[in-house]
């Protein structure tokens, strides 16, 4: 797996990130999605270097011009409910793609330990296409492979990225074992450990609860 972690240069990402950690910030919710939203569409781009491309002629007013343009094979699946403002990041950019949602959530056995649930999935075919699969917090890696498994019903894409926003070097270790090696990791930024619950520390908190509020 090739790993990009995105903040190794500075950009005006870095005010993103710092934005969307902040605790002050971070408690304003149309700011908090809006800041994933622009995140996400700077992953958009930096993937978007990395597609395949075809040679389209475009009509002018004024003539012809041939273009290079991504393939349009793109599926964008995310994980509810905290994948939707960085999906809606990535859609901006990749606005032609299809489209796929999928249900993960902890389900905790104990204080610390936890089982990863997948229960809802709507996806088109993937059978040789790009895979995009988009999460904003890439803690232990578990929800991911178990969503990638799910995924296997429905095709097998020809190149797979993970977009993430901020995550760990265990989860980015554990999705390494588990994902297919010509996969690729985008990533904002990479935090170095987990707490005893599985989060990611400094991380941000529960990105979910942070753009559409408490759940129950």
């Amino acid at each position: 797996m090739i790993i990009n972690i995105l903040d190794s240069k500075k950009s005006i990402l870095n005010k993103f990130i710092s934005e969307i950690r902040n605790i002050d910030i971070q408690k304003d919710s149309m700011r908090f999605r809006r800041n994933i939203e622009r995140i996400g569409e700077i992953l958009a781009y930096e993937i978007s270097q990395s597609l395949s491309y075809e040679k389209n002629t475009v009509s002018t007013p004024l003539g012809t011009k041939i273009m290079e343009t991504p393939k349009k094979d793109i599926v964008l699946c995310s994980i509810l409910r905290a994948g939707l403002p960085l999906h809606n990041g990535l859609l901006n950019y990749f606005d032609d793609a299809e489209n796929a949602f999928i249900s993960a959530y902890r389900n905790h056995l104990t204080e610390t330990e936890f089982e990863i649930k997948v229960e809802y999935f709507a996806s088109p075919s993937l059978e040789g296409k790009t895979l995009i699969l988009a999460d904003p917090m890439l803690a232990t890696g578990r929800s991911l492979v178990s969503v990638f498994e799910g995924l296997k019903n429905h095709g097998t894409p020809k190149e797979i990225h993970v977009a993430c926003v901020i995550g760990s070097n265990e989860g980015i270790d554990y999705i390494k074992k588990h994902l297919p090696e010509n996969s690729q990791l985008w990533i904002a930024t990479v935090d170095e450990k987990l707490n005893s619950h599985g989060y990611i520390l400094p991380g941000l908190g529960d990105a979910g609860d942070l753009a559409f509020g408490q759940k129950l």
